[in-house]
């Protein structure tokens, strides 16, 4: 179903397009540096706070991804175009209603959330914030244009308009912060901006009638309880399973604030390298949706089990090269921090072990699992996550990091941990056959 050009040309516009992500991610902390410490607080702040809803939105969004490609794979392509019309509408109604809620209560939720912080850094949070909220129906409709693409095989289309809303980012932050100087503000509205014109750009391609699969009017403004059940179905315990994991996510965070300060500075190092270095599983979950859930859609479960082969070994390729190549510039990269020695150190350590277990258990316990789920075996997978998350990440982190006292590096073992348990759990049930069972349409 799939030739290796068709594959070539899914992987390497969404590599590309997650690259650039990070990339200008990057230079979005460098310039709001310029603005003061009370400034990048609140954004740093705020975007963690983002990153919630942007979770919630992307499992929306995974959820009609699934959906679309197995009708794409079944040949319907008038119940595919219907379903992306439904994402559409409910990702639309959703996210306006996060918007309505975070304008009436977002400064109670970020004293709430945040406690007490400075006064100025809790203007800049709710600056920021509001801003930011306005932008959520523009991010969630890219975000559901965007599962349409991928699952009709166009991910160059995504990749070009990221490239574009990117641009457009970048210069309105240095105009924002250089030549008006409206501090915060000036770089929440040119995000405000780019997810603009992300949202309308995509929603416009998607209207061609030429795609296959495409936005029909009549289905954006009407209710289908059954497909959205559908959607929802895989929708809802990916997004639990997201807002798991970040409430695990701050309480790792609490527990590396007990240790010294060059080990919390070499942790948030290693942690941008990180985000780097995983690029390439980022990358192969979707593509794992696209192929695997066309599969499905087919009812050719045998040619899904090829595919599932074929995208393992890419991936574990890939991502072997891709995380030596971070590792070896990485002590070229460390000079340009401000850090003691000891800092630089530990941070090669953490690398080290980040790169290794990434590249071998990862692909296994990400990518993996969104095939799994794309066959429609959500439980299993969301389930397993969540035992991993809380039973073995969480809990190891406090033994390694706290009662054997190995800091940083006992968080980053008991991640790996967790990884590990989670690859086999997926590898075991990917052998045992019992995915090719589930039907979603």
């Amino acid at each position: 179903m799939f030739s290796n050009k068709d594959l070539k040309n899914l992987i390497i516009p969404l590599f590309l397009e997650q690259l650039l992500t990070i990339l200008v991610g990057l230079a979005d902390t460098f310039v709001i540096s310029f603005v003061g410490e009370a400034a990048v607080s609140g954004v740093s702040l705020v975007n963690s706070f983002n990153t919630i809803f942007i979770f919630l939105f992307t499992a929306l969004a995974s959820g009609g991804a699934v959906i679309v490609s197995q009708y794409i794979g079944n040949k319907k392509t008038a119940e595919a175009g219907e379903a992306a019309s439904q994402l559409l509408m409910i990702t639309t109604v959703f996210s306006a209603g996060i918007v309505i809620l975070l304008l009436l209560f977002g400064r109670p939720i970020l004293g709430l959330v945040f406690g007490r912080v400075e006064e100025d850094v809790m203007r800049a949070c709710v600056t920021y914030l509001r801003i930011s909220a306005y932008s959520y129906p523009a991010l969630a409709v890219y975000n559901a244009g965007a599962a349409l693409c991928r699952s009709i095989g166009k991910t160059s289309v995504t990749m070009y308009i990221a490239v574009i809303s990117n641009v457009i980012n970048v210069i309105g932050n240095l105009i924002g912060v250089f030549v008006l100087r409206a501090g915060v503000a000036g770089v929440a509205y040119p995000s405000l901006i780019a997810r603009m014109f992300s949202a309308a750009a995509v929603t416009v391609l998607c209207f061609r009638k030429g795609n296959g699969v495409y936005y029909m009017k009549q289905w954006i403004c009407r209710w289908n309880a059954g497909l959205l059940k559908r959607i929802l179905r895989i929708a809802v315990p990916n997004g639990v399973e997201q807002g798991i994991f970040q409430f695990v996510k701050v309480a790792l965070s609490s527990i590396v604030a007990l240790f010294g300060t060059y080990q919390i500075a070499a942790n948030g190092i290693a942690q941008s390298i990180w985000s780097l270095a995983a690029l390439v599983c980022v990358t192969m979950g979707p593509v794992f949706i696209t192929v695997i859930g066309q599969c499905m859609g087919a009812g050719d479960a045998g040619q899904a089990e090829y595919y599932f082969h074929k995208l393992l070994k890419v991936t574990l390729l890939f991502s072997v090269v891709w995380n030596t190549m971070v590792f070896a510039v990485t002590p070229a990269i460390l000079p340009f921090f401000d850090v003691a020695p000891e800092t630089r150190n530990l941070t090669v350590w953490l690398v080290l072990i980040h790169n290794l277990f990434n590249c071998i258990a990862f692909p296994f316990a990400d990518p993996l699992g969104k095939g799994l789920r794309a066959a429609g075996d959500v439980k299993f997978t969301v389930a397993w996550s969540l035992v991993t998350t809380i039973g073995v990440r969480l809990l190891a982190s406090v033994v390694l990091a706290v009662l054997f006292c190995m800091g940083v590096i006992g968080i980053a073992l008991a991640m790996s941990l967790d990884w590990c348990v989670r690859a086999v759990a997926f590898y075991v049930r990917f052998k045992g056959g019992k995915w090719k069972n589930y039907q979603l349409i």
